[in-house]
């Protein structure tokens, strides 16, 4: 079995219907999918997925709890019942660029070190594009981002964590890691940074995937008390990921995706000024 996709259902109709478009629109076919839903979905969310499995080219399936048993212990369950596969927990309110999990999987495939492996995201904290740190606006064409993305060179940078949009995590790294901490942390998004954080403890990489872009409309929150365990547990981390915000290590890589995004997007403006030219032979493409 290849990657599995966990998508731990959200309470946003709206962005989960955009998440799920655009897994159609980005993902292989027959694609391993999991939607898994705490109990938090409302009616709407419901027919929203109901009508998606219906019709959706991945092979998805839809698991609902009666009673919630709290985010991290719900993630938890999934990842343990996907021992043995690399996953990707993608954010219910993420909007995944096509191309996306196919660069994932070759970015871990291309070291064996890694332990997480992150894409882009406009609002993706470390891994945030185009300006490091902040929530910026999504990008209106996410094919030409993917291209963009795609032309990059492939070095995949280390993280000071696992930023939680998106996030591959090597089975074997996580099995070794263990579980998550449903007792120490509220969030899921805590719970994922603190495993990566153990990942790496144990000689793993967190690395940033810059060949692949998942956009997203906010940053994860976590819950009262959580960023305040991370800082008990991990004393390295906080600084750490405080010295990455102002050096700014990936600035050369951000450049050179923005520019490759603006050659990306500029036959697509052109031909909207003066008509749609001729497709390029992509034979003659450089």
């Amino acid at each position: 079995m290849g990657t599995i996709v966990l998508l731990p259902i959200g309470v946003d109709d709206s962005a989960l219907d955009r998440c799920l478009a655009a897994l159609d629109a980005g993902t292989p076919a027959g694609t391993p999918v999991w939607l898994a839903d705490d109990g938090q979905a409302g009616p709407r969310a419901q027919a929203v997925i109901e009508h998606w499995l219906a019709n959706t080219p991945l092979h998805a399936e839809y698991t609902r709890r009666a009673r919630a048993i709290g985010e991290v212990a719900h993630l938890d369950e999934m990842l343990r019942a996907c021992a043995g596969s690399d996953v990707v927990v993608l954010a219910p309110d993420a909007v995944p660029a096509p191309g996306w999990l196919q660069q994932l999987e070759a970015c871990c495939a291309r070291d064996a070190s890694i332990g997480s492996a992150t894409p882009w995201c406009n609002a993706g904290e470390t891994a945030a594009w185009p300006r490091l740190g902040e929530i910026n606006p999504a990008p209106d064409d996410l094919r030409a981002m993917a291209e963009a993305c795609a032309a990059l060179p492939a070095l995949h940078p280390e993280l000071p964590s696992a930023v939680t949009h998106a996030v591959l995590l090597r089975a074997n790294a996580r099995r070794k890691a263990g579980g998550l901490d449903m007792h120490s942390y509220a969030s899921w998004n805590a719970a994922l940074i603190d495993l990566s954080l153990r990942m790496a403890g144990l000689g793993w990489r967190n690395a940033l995937c810059e060949t692949a872009f998942v956009a997203r409309a906010g940053e994860s929150q976590a819950q009262d008390g959580d960023m305040e365990a991370l800082a008990t547990r991990w004393p390295a981390w906080q600084p750490r990921l405080a010295s990455f915000l102002m050096g700014d290590p990936l600035l050369q890589a951000r450049e050179a995706l923005q520019q490759l995004h603006r050659q990306a997007i500029m036959p697509r403006s052109q031909g909207d000024l003066f008509g749609s030219p001729a497709a390029p032979d992509p034979e003659s493409a450089v």
